[in-house]
């Protein structure tokens, strides 16, 4: 009896969080590190969770200036204003932890616990394994770019916002539908970055979306996530 009592406990704590047991808007979490130290991070819950419809999740990565001990916190700049203005029909369970070390790069620690979160938002509620999105700004930008080629079968879509990448990836992640944001102007993270991986994707076979900003300086993020389409078209996009 004890056994079974511990196996129905084991398969409730593995259950997906039904919405009678959590809440929804922006939820205050924490990862616990391999050394024990703890971060934290945020999950924006759709308004409309129920626990039994698969709901899309997207990973997002901040930029530099919200990095653990900077004058921001992730949620405040990018997407987290964006799904404000939407906040009752936003449809994307959304993922936003914190770099700790200033560095998005797949092979970092903030970049493999930043997977390592989104492996335990995905086990926590009900999320849909085909309609998982990155999207990043600036440093998160270079972090997306990184993260997709490194990992290219988990995304259904990438947005990556005045970044830059490895133009010799491109053959990796050509599958992948992206649409890439940058401002023509921008004295941060020159537009050419942005630019040459677009080409090499083409260059791959890829069809890339691109739009640039013309006038627009390092800020392109708001107007990036302010796109009427952009939200649709990443629902549209399932990774096969």
């Amino acid at each position: 009896m004890r056994a079974l009592r511990l196996s129905l406990l084991a398969v409730l704590a593995a259950s997906p969080v039904l919405a009678a047991d959590t809440k929804t808007g922006f939820v205050d979490r924490s990862y616990k590190n391999a050394d024990g130290h703890v971060s934290p991070y945020v999950v924006f819950v759709p308004h409309g969770y129920d626990g039994k419809k698969a709901v899309p999740v997207v990973l997002f990565l901040h930029g530099a200036g919200e990095t653990k001990g900077g004058g921001k916190m992730p949620a405040e700049v990018g997407i987290g204003p964006a799904i404000k203005k939407r906040e009752k029909t936003f449809p994307f369970l959304t993922v936003i932890p914190q770099s700790e070390k200033r560095t998005w790069k797949a092979d970092s620690d903030d970049g493999k616990r930043a997977l390592a979160i989104l492996d335990e938002v995905t086990k926590s509620y009900k999320t849909d394994p085909k309609q998982t999105y990155l999207t990043g700004l600036s440093m998160g930008g270079f972090g997306t770019w990184s993260i997709a080629a490194a990992h290219p079968e988990k995304w259904a879509a990438i947005v990556p916002i005045c970044g830059g990448g490895n133009t010799a990836a491109a053959e990796k992640i050509k599958g992948i539908p992206a649409w890439v944001f940058h401002g023509d102007k921008d004295t941060a993270v020159p537009v050419d970055l942005s630019r040459k991986m677009v080409e090499a994707l083409k260059t791959a076979g890829g069809a890339p979306k691109y739009t640039e900003y013309p006038g627009v300086g390092h800020n392109s993020w708001d107007m990036a996530y302010a796109e009427k389409e952009l939200f649709p078209w990443m629902l549209a996009q399932k990774r096969k």
